[in-house]
């Protein structure tokens, strides 16, 4: 019988082996909930109509923008998209 990582039904059937230390809290491995959890994220973004974009900046440049956003009260993903909406609203 096939055992497949993300088969929450027949995990059961395949944990004889007694493991010392800290019981699993999640059946999945690491990557398999990271995978999940980012699929989760994608979905909920999706809904709510968030789109993502994605750059790269200089690191005096993101530490600028850093304290922007602290000084603002704000996220620094907030603040870039407050930032945006201005500039495009000119």
């Amino acid at each position: 019988m096939a055992k497949i990582a993300t088969d929450r039904t027949t995990i059961d059937l395949f944990a004889q082996d007694k493991r010392p230390g800290r019981p699993k809290t999640n059946v999945l491995p690491r990557d398999e909930q990271l995978k999940l959890n980012k699929r989760n994220q994608v979905k909920r973004d999706r809904n709510k109509g968030l789109k993502r974009i994605e750059f790269k900046v200089s690191e005096q440049l993101y530490t600028a923008l850093s304290e922007q956003a602290e000084q603002a009260k704000m996220t620094r993903s907030a603040y870039l998209e407050h930032i945006l909406a201005q500039v495009l609203s000119r």
